[in-house]
């Protein structure tokens, strides 16, 4: 993302600039990998493997962002960043949006209707945005915090 487009999300308060944090960068990176690998086990509930899933993207999503620099406090604005922050591009994101819109529905509204296909197709995308996470490598020292302890090997 250009850093016209940082500002201009700043500007408008989708994001806001917070310096990187490596140790935070690690732990989301951990907690969506242990998510992501919970939300395979076949014995769990779909409903229970869709909500693992859509926490294990969540989490290495805003990854992506705080690597950067940035925070969000909007779950959707983070998964619409992903096309900037790693190159992303619509097949997953848009997966990840219809997860958030359902994920929102079933929080509020008690209507969480998943069936297999949508969670094979969020634990897919979730493991493309780790795939891309785990090339982000160190937060740049500019940005970051003194500690370096180093991003977990998918």
């Amino acid at each position: 993302m250009t850093s016209r487009q940082f500002k201009n999300l700043v500007d408008i308060g989708q994001i806001k600039p917070e310096p990187a944090d490596q140790n935070e960068f690690n732990g989301l990176i951990r907690s969506g990998q242990s998510r992501l690998k919970d939300s395979r086990m076949e014995i769990l509930s779909l409903e229970s493997r869709f909500d693992l899933a859509y926490n294990a993207a969540h989490a290495l999503s805003l990854a992506t962002l705080r690597w950067h620099g940035y925070r969000s406090e909007n779950r959707y604005t983070v998964f619409q960043c992903l096309q900037h922050t790693i190159g992303i591009g619509p097949e997953v994101w848009r997966v990840l949006a219809r997860c958030h819109n359902l994920r929102n529905r079933g929080e509020y509204e008690g209507l969480l209707e998943v069936n297999e296909r949508l969670v094979l197709d969020l634990i897919q995308a979730s493991e493309r945005v780790l795939e891309e996470v785990l090339k982000l490598g160190q937060i740049p020292s500019r940005t970051a915090t003194t500690e370096k302890t180093g991003v977990l090997a998918g």
